[in-house]
């Protein structure tokens, strides 16, 4: 297992992780070869050609403007959301890119290519750079953006990881024998393995800081109004936290608090805002959500109780990203929202007290009820369905957990059956309904 706990939260920009951050991840690595090979001094012209559903919903996602500002030397967990706007738009006015400081002619109408017809892996974008005659300088990079702002290449996987953990699993299964050996938690177990790459010390604060940037998303979603461009999709957050305020006592008061949690977040993802991937931009409210509402409606709270939902749900994570996949483009929302619900209700368990048998049920319950699960984005935006869809992964996510937690643990499904219906299903699933915006809702509802 080669992948750490903050490959899989990652604070980036909306409105995708596969569409946004994945893509300016590719062309800054794009950017460092032509430089560290000595090759930008002798490049005229850049071309990029996006396939698959990069291609169909690409601009959608803002995926011109990720790509222009990669190459610009910007990375997703740093780059000011407002910045890149503006130099974007200074590009396509002037027709001119600086890569490291080197000025070259550049029009996003022309170097910039959504090819709808090449056969290609999803995702796949290639790389070229030109010299004054036209001639390919170095090679062709190829670069697939595979869900959550993990970028493959034809070169090796850029997540690649040589630590030697010392619980090592590949499935369900065997994390919970590590638990049972050890008289561990799932937490316990991610957090021994994540200290083989940071000190307990650096772990704690990397989790605080993902805390504190999803924390922050929900506040800008709750003080943010007005519309989402260019649907004109209005922010319903601020206004569903104002009611909250001066609503009475309900019974399911709490779920109202969830769906307005949720929808906070997702609507700062939508507008391109900083969030974190959880583990994707398109399900980014769902753990924030959770988080929110167990520090809400189960005081006192304490830091080190949301830094193990946040491990545990890592875990879980990891076991979907190993055998099946999170991105939308390949296996539909049930790979976005449906994962996320089901790291949700995984990490929520365990504070709550659950075994991690218990956990590892709610996991798999989450996700069975999320089976099939299609992403069909209207116009090709993270705005419809995605924002509800967030809120209504928050709220199973709970429910799942409860279910899980009134239970023995021994369920009948098991996380690894589970994980596998999903990936089979993803791959029985028509491409019109992998986020491309050709099937669904995107075909059926006017774009407003």
């Amino acid at each position: 297992m080669k992948l750490s706990v903050f490959d899989l939260f990652t604070i980036g920009i909306g409105p995708s992780a596969s569409h946004t951050v994945g893509p300016m991840r590719a062309a800054l690595l794009f950017a460092n070869y032509l430089q560290n090979n000595k090759l930008l001094p002798h490049v005229v012209r850049l071309q990029v050609i996006f396939c698959g559903s990069l291609a169909f919903t690409g601009r959608g996602h803002g995926t011109d403007k990720a790509v222009v500002l990669g190459l610009h030397g910007q990375q997703p967990e740093t780059v000011d959301p407002d910045y890149l706007a503006s130099y974007y738009h200074q590009v396509v006015t002037n027709n001119k890119l600086s890569v490291f400081n080197r000025e070259l002619s550049f029009d996003p109408r022309r170097d910039l290519l959504f090819d709808r017809k090449r056969k290609a892996a999803n995702n796949t974008m290639l790389f070229r750079a030109y010299d004054d005659k036209n001639k390919l300088l170095g090679k062709e990079k190829n670069y697939r953006s595979v869900g959550g702002g993990f970028i493959v290449s034809n070169d090796k996987n850029q997540s690649n990881d040589s630590h030697n953990i010392p619980y090592p699993f590949t499935n369900a299964q065997q994390l919970l024998d590590h638990c049972l050996k050890n008289n561990f938690s799932i937490s316990d177990i991610a957090l021994h393995n994540e200290m083989v790459r940071h000190s307990k010390t650096t772990t704690i604060a990397k989790l605080d800081k993902i805390l504190l940037t999803m924390q922050q998303s929900i506040e800008r979603g709750i003080n943010s109004s007005g519309y989402l461009p260019p649907m004109q999709v209005k922010r319903r957050a601020p206004d569903l936290y104002r009611k909250l305020q001066r609503q009475a006592d309900d019974r399911l008061r709490p779920l109202d608090w969830v769906n307005m949690y949720a929808m906070a977040v997702n609507e700062e993802n939508a507008a391109g805002s900083r969030v974190v991937a959880a583990p994707t931009n398109g399900a980014s409210g769902i753990i924030p959500a959770v988080i929110a509402y167990y520090k809400k409606f189960y005081p006192p709270a304490s830091r080190e109780q949301q830094h193990r939902l946040l491990l545990t749900a890592a875990n879980i994570g990891f076991l979907y990203k190993m055998n099946a996949s999170l991105s939308g483009a390949e296996v539909g929302c049930q790979g976005e929202v449906g994962v996320a619900c089901s790291m949700a209700a995984a990490g929520l368990s365990e504070i709550l007290g659950g075994t991690p048998q218990q956990v590892e049920q709610a996991a798999e319950i989450a996700i069975e009820h999320n089976l099939g699960l299609t992403c069909d984005p209207i116009g090709g935006l993270v705005q419809i369905p995605c924002i509800e869809r967030n809120a209504m992964g928050a709220v199973k996510a709970i429910n799942a957990s409860r279910i899980a937690l009134l239970s023995d643990g021994d369920n009948r499904v098991s996380l690894d059956q589970a994980i596998e219906t999903m990936r089979q299903t993803g791959l029985d699933m028509k491409s019109k309904y992998k986020e491309t915006s050709r099937g669904g809702l995107a075909v059926n509802v006017i774009e407003c």
